[in-house]
């Protein structure tokens, strides 16, 4: 929870950032948050329990945030702080009474938290997740937004989710408190922001909370939550944060109802009668109150935490393996997902880091000075090169190529990430795909000028003998023999040459044309017309040197016989399909 009222009052200090804003950040994670929302999400939805659906949103939320390069820090909670027992009895609704010792931290210990109950298992399965992602995680001591946010004021990361605002008093400086994988955006609070626009430093904070109320004081009582929401902030705002806290180590928190209020807010029934309604909580002894706030500040400000350069600090802030096989296994088992689906989610987003941590590489050596070319980088690029260009929701992107990555070949990467890691392989693409072009382009003309020459030979050889057989003339007999040879000669050339497709409907003739000359059946048209009144009969008649078939054609071809005529016009059909695949 954190401090009461705290968010609402910190509300125009929040800032709504694109999720490209945690690219290379190293960011820590209250991981009971986390598996809180995304526990709240899921009640909404009707599921069974085994398909685990928090822990799948989790893997998404994590996937996504791997593909930016953003390296996690899972930070579990720990035992219980003596001083937040009463609350923590409250909240389970265990219906215990709570005890004077356990209300005195000084006498009380920390409690050990319930590693068997449900919502420990949850976190569990969590830890281990993130561990086969590649994620570490460090148990806290006690309270975990205060580990994450000692790791954010010692410079160890850039900044923490949490949705407790008590983040703020143990000293965090950049603070994420939602993040929305649809929308694409996350909700930051920057204290620098709220010391410019609110004037509440970190003792400001505290002193809130020992008004308001929070996990480790009941705060006060006597007015509405608005009204008493807007004194708390003018005490504060009235005494500064350099001197609030001392101010209640020397007089307690009693001293709030000598803080005169403003003439504006004289004017308001409520307002005036803070001094008459307002009772703090505690023993009506006053020593005993002081004493009660001074141990709420020190909690505040002394956590028990791990210090920066602790074993388990440096452990985490380490690199840490992607384990493939263990990440096929555990989604097997919440999910019944198959290793080709666990890797088509997982493997793509890796690959992508990899190529983020690349560019940051190259990035860095060039504000260094040393601008070396990609074969001589000593770090190999993981991309072995560029498929196709592609744009993926008005985003221009790159298919690109993975070398040694096992279980991936291709993936699409955002183009602006590929043109910081290796400008090289755009421009090695780009000259392929111009070169390409040219060929293509050439490839059309060389085919027409090579065969013009030859084309145009055929066509008027064709023309010729079509004008010969049409006219009936005598050189038609002589010429017919030499004419076919060569246009079977030039047609298979020039075919060849061009790869033009000849019709099957004309195979037959061409399939007789091109076949040894010695069995060419020679139409004479040099014979004598038979008698006008009869139908003349094809007449064949064996010529000894050329062994063949020799038909009379008549002048008209109405007195032709019927082989002649199929003779005729089948020639003639063989010439017009040889004009119209030259056309």
């Amino acid at each position: 929870m954190g401090v009461k009222n705290l968010w609402d009052i910190l509300e125009s200090c929040k800032k709504t950032l694109p999720l490209h804003h945690l690219q290379n950040k190293r960011v820590c994670i209250d991981l009971s948050c986390w598996m809180v929302q995304l526990q709240n999400v899921n009640k909404t939805h009707c599921g069974l329990v085994k398909d685990k659906p928090y822990i799948r949103n989790l893997f998404h939320r994590l996937r996504a945030l791997i593909a930016l390069n953003c390296s996690l820090i899972f930070v579990a909670d720990g035992s219980i702080p003596a001083i937040k027992l009463a609350t923590y009895r409250r909240r389970l609704n265990l219906g215990l009474e709570v005890t004077q010792d356990e209300t005195n931290s000084q006498k009380a210990c920390s409690l050990r938290r319930n590693m068997g109950s449900e919502f420990s298992c949850m976190i569990k399965e969590a830890k281990d997740i993130g561990l086969a992602l590649g994620i570490p995680c460090l148990d806290s001591i006690e309270e975990a937004e205060a580990q994450c946010a000692l790791l954010n004021t010692e410079s160890l990361c850039d900044g923490c989710f949490s949705s407790d605002s008590d983040v703020f008093l143990f000293g965090a400086r950049t603070v994420y408190r939602d993040i929305c994988l649809g929308e694409g955006h996350v909700v930051c609070y920057e204290m620098e922001e709220v010391e410019r626009k609110l004037g509440f430093g970190r003792n400001s904070l505290i002193t809130l909370a020992l008004i308001l109320g929070s996990d480790y004081s009941p705060g006060v009582h006597g007015l509405g939550p608005v009204c008493l929401v807007e004194s708390a902030c003018q005490i504060v705002k009235s005494i500064g944060d350099s001197n609030v806290l001392q101010k209640i180590a020397s007089e307690g928190l009693p001293f709030a109802k000598k803080i005169k209020t403003s003439k504006k807010q004289m004017r308001s029934k409520k307002t005036n009668s803070l001094d008459s309604e307002i009772h703090f909580n505690g023993s009506d002894n006053n020593s005993e109150r002081k004493n009660e706030c001074l141990q709420v500040i020190n909690a505040y400000l002394k956590p028990k935490c791990h210090p920066a350069d602790s074993d388990a600090a440096c452990r985490v802030l380490s690199q840490h393996p992607f384990q493939r096989l263990k990440l096929q296994g555990i989604c097997a088992q919440f999910f019944g997902w198959p290793p080709e689906k666990t890797d088509e989610y997982t493997l793509p987003k890796i690959a992508e880091r990899d190529l983020r941590r690349f560019a940051n590489l190259r990035s860095t050596s060039s504000e260094l000075g040393v601008n070396l070319p990609l074969q001589k980088i000593p770090v190999k690029c993981p991309v072995s090169g560029v498929v196709k260009q592609r744009k993926v929701q008005g985003t221009e992107c790159f298919e690109v190529l993975w070398e040694g990555f096992d279980g991936l070949k291709t993936s699409i990467v955002p183009a602006d990430l590929l043109e910081s890691a290796c400008p090289e392989k755009i421009a090695e693409f780009e000259e392929k795909t111009a070169l390409g072009k040219k060929q293509n382009q050439r490839k059309p003309g060389s085919k027409k000028s090579g065969n013009r020459l030859a084309m145009a030979e055929i066509d008027l050889k064709l023309q010729t003998l079509l004008l010969d057989i049409e006219s009936g003339s005598n050189t038609a007999c002589s010429t017919s023999l030499s004419s076919k040879a060569a246009i079977s000669e030039d047609r298979t050339t020039s075919t060849a040459a061009s790869h033009t497709k000849l019709d099957p409907r004309n195979a037959g003739c061409r399939a007789a044309l091109f076949t040894d000359t010695s069995q060419y059946e020679v139409i004479d048209l040099c014979s004598p017309s038979p008698v006008a009144r009869t139908r003349t009969v094809s007449r064949c008649q064996r010529v000894n040197d050329q062994h063949s078939e020799v038909i009379d054609l008549s002048e008209s071809e109405n007195e032709m016989s019927p082989e002649h005529a199929r003779k005729a016009r089948a020639l003639r059909m063989f010439i017009a399909s040889i004009r119209d695949d030259m056309s």
